[in-house]
């Protein structure tokens, strides 16, 4: 079974954009794809229930349909850093419970997606982070790029997070955000020098992106 775990360098850098066209990519080799959103603030009506977009999406480019309790265990209402929504909700984010649901998830499918909340140190609770999460499950982890001002240093941070964490970088995806962007491509040139992980996927700006339509090389491995 195939797993990983995506992150970002920020909130709204497009893990759910880059999680979903690696399902795709997976789906290509695999029959049995799934994402999971194991925090998910913020909901919209689905069906007659409500949902997060995220997990919608997950959802929609996943080929293996699971119950939400276990691809997307923790459903807070407000769009909110997760430990404070779920301080409003008086609800206490587990990660045990959260490795369980993964755990069942990898028994049923031969990939599986997971989309972590916000950047990878994003609060959980006073005492937890994404990174305990991440740390947790243990899996390989994709690094979302923000192509934008600033990214450069995130970017370094969030990976040198991340190994501290004894968690291997898979790979990285440049997410161009900015379509005025100064100097992108060196931008980028300087990331691939430095990462020390491939690049996955350069996905350029758009208006209304297209999962499906994404260009992603995948590890070996995991074809």
């Amino acid at each position: 079974m195939i797993g990983c775990f995506v992150t970002g360098t920020d909130t709204g850098v497009g893990k759910t954009l880059v999680s979903a066209g690696l399902l795709h990519a997976l789906a290509a080799h695999h029959p049995r794809v799934v994402g999971m959103k194991p925090v998910a603030a913020g909901v919209v009506p689905w069906g007659d229930d409500w949902a997060s977009e995220d997990a919608i999406a997950l959802r929609a480019a996943s080929t293996l349909a699971v119950p939400p309790a276990l691809d997307n265990p923790v459903l807070l209402t407000d769009p909110l850093s997760p430990h404070i929504a779920a301080a409003r909700e008086g609800v206490q984010i587990d990660i045990a419970a959260i490795v369980r649901s993964y755990q069942a998830l990898a028994t049923q499918a031969d990939a599986v997606v997971v989309e972590g909340a916000g950047g990878f140190h994003v609060p959980l609770s006073d005492t937890l982070t994404g990174a305990d999460l991440a740390q947790t499950l243990g899996l390989p982890v994709v690094l979302v790029v923000g192509m934008r001002l600033g990214c450069l240093s995130h970017a370094l941070l969030t990976a040198e997070a991340i190994r501290a964490r004894g968690l291997p970088l898979a790979g990285w995806v440049a997410n161009r955000i900015d379509p005025e962007m100064s100097a992108a491509e060196e931008n980028i040139a300087y990331l691939r020098d430095r990462l020390g992980a491939p690049l996955l996927a350069d996905v350029p700006y758009q208006d209304l992106p297209e999962p499906g339509k994404l260009v992603v090389e995948l590890p070996e491995a995991w074809r």
